[in-house]
């Protein structure tokens, strides 16, 4: 595993720690990390401070994304996939996609290479997190209506 997609772990246990959801994210240019980032939706009661949009906001104003790649522990959803396109970036780089399929065709659609690599780091800690907190899991994806204490609801990959 590549030193980027490290500091994206990182990122994500420090919003678990942080009380939060772990996902992490970093954007890379030019061999550098340039932004950082964790989901912030429990911490900062906002429910757009996903790890990417976190990523990003930190990076700041880099003019032209031309180049970019951009790291996260779990496949984009279509809110963050938004941003991927919007801003051209033409790499995303996923721990996993197996807790959540995320918004690879969107992406893929819109010209962005996707990479998925099913790190088991990232799948443990997304599982271990959805076990703990299933309603806090599917507030963050948008389905709190469908909140189940069935474990076998909780995600795809626990689904045959």
């Amino acid at each position: 595993m590549d030193e980027f997609m490290q500091a994206a772990i990182a990122e994500a246990k420090q919003g678990r720690q942080e009380g939060g959801i772990p996902i992490g994210s970093v954007l890379v240019k030019d061999g550098k990390i340039i932004g950082q980032g964790h989901n912030k939706r429990v911490q900062d009661s906002d429910p757009i401070t996903h790890a990417e949009i976190d990523c990003l906001r930190n990076a700041g104003r880099i003019g032209s994304y031309i180049g970019t790649t951009l790291y996260s522990t779990l496949m984009p959803c279509y809110l963050c996939a938004g941003a991927v396109v919007q801003f051209g970036i033409k790499k995303v780089i996923a721990g996993e996609s197996k807790t959540f399929p995320g918004a690879k065709e969107f992406m893929v659609s819109h010209g962005v290479e996707v990479v998925d690599l099913s790190l088991d780091e990232c799948e443990q800690m997304m599982i271990n997190f959805i076990e703990t907190n299933p309603q806090l899991w599917y507030e963050d994806i948008g389905k709190s209506e469908r909140i189940s204490q069935n474990i076998s609801d909780l995600s795809p990959i626990y689904r045959d």
